[in-house]
């Protein structure tokens, strides 16, 4: 029940009978090697980092400060999660559901940072949507969450806003909050980008499900073998390749729609840079008024 097994047979007429064959999380491999060069480049080119840690089992969530965890905080914990109270508990539970031969999901959080602003489209190809496709392609994915996700359906837009300031240091646009999850109409504002990704627990296990045959049959089924009872531990790696493959696809569709020949306009009638890696030239631009500013906005 719930594998891949019937639906792969309903659309090819065959199935893997080894290990679920393409449906496999085996198959992630390629992703998380080409991940390991998208990774490098991204490094090279900007500073970006991209890092994924367990952020809830079931209902055990945790407390992280996505803007400073690092590599070496996720993998202390074999839960690879940074928050180490937490992580014994997420383990408890693991293990108690391992002991009843049952499974479970969870969620897990990705953070890449030092992404610079203006990568995606505001369209068909927001860097969300690319993000989403890219992450609910991994095996077991079932959901997918930018920045605030559902939460933010119960603020107001007083509280949901990311309010704008200029960085007194660099005279950057940043914003107080990032309930957007760095991204604001399908385009990186160049904030930190934050995403969930929700798994589903293993199909396999060790307790009795009913079932039905490929030829019609209804039977009962046990799993058996060396099956995971979270999947999320193993899924950090998958998450962060495909990350780190879908900024460096916007990047490069940005270096070629945007950035082929320079922008020679004069500084005053650009934008004011955006972002934590963001500098003005100069430094911050000095103020010249102050006040509500009221702008009509016609939106349908």
């Amino acid at each position: 029940p719930s594998h891949a097994d019937a639906t792969y047979d309903a659309k090819y007429g065959v199935r893997a009978i080894a290990g679920g064959g393409r449906s496999s999380a085996r198959e992630t491999i390629g992703r998380c090697a080409a991940g390991a060069i998208a990774r490098k480049i991204l490094d090279m080119y900007n500073g970006i980092e991209v890092l994924a840690y367990v952020s809830k089992v079931q209902e055990i969530g945790c407390d992280v400060d996505d803007d400073t965890f690092t590599m070496e905080d996720v993998d202390a914990n074999i839960v690879r999660c940074p928050d180490q109270a937490a992580a014994e508990k997420m383990l408890e539970r693991i293990d108690e559901i391992r002991k009843a031969g049952n499974s479970i999901g969870g969620v897990v959080t990705c953070v890449a940072r030092n992404v610079p602003a203006g990568l995606g489209a505001p369209v068909f190809d927001k860097l969300e949507a690319d993000l989403a496709k890219a992450c609910m392609s991994i095996p077991a994915a079932k959901g997918f969450e930018s920045g605030d996700g559902f939460e933010g359906t119960l603020l107001s837009g007083k509280e949901h806003n990311d309010e704008f300031f200029i960085d007194p240091e660099t005279g950057a646009t940043r914003t107080k909050t990032n309930r957007s999850g760095g991204i604001q109409g399908g385009i990186s504002n160049g904030e930190n980008i934050v995403m969930h990704i929700a798994f589903k627990p293993t199909s396999t296990i060790a307790q009795a499900q009913a079932t039905v045959t490929r030829d019609g049959q209804e039977v009962e089924l046990r799993g058996k073998g060396r099956h995971d009872p979270c999947v999320l531990p193993r899924a950090i790696p998958m998450v962060e390749a495909m990350v780190a493959i879908t900024i460096l696809d916007a990047l490069m569709c940005q270096q070629a729609q945007c950035e082929l020949f320079p922008n020679e306009a004069a500084a005053d009638e650009m934008p004011n840079p955006m972002g934590t890696t963001a500098k003005r030239e100069g430094g911050p631009k000095v103020a010249v008024g102050s006040g509500i500013v009221d702008l009509k906005v016609d939106e349908e």
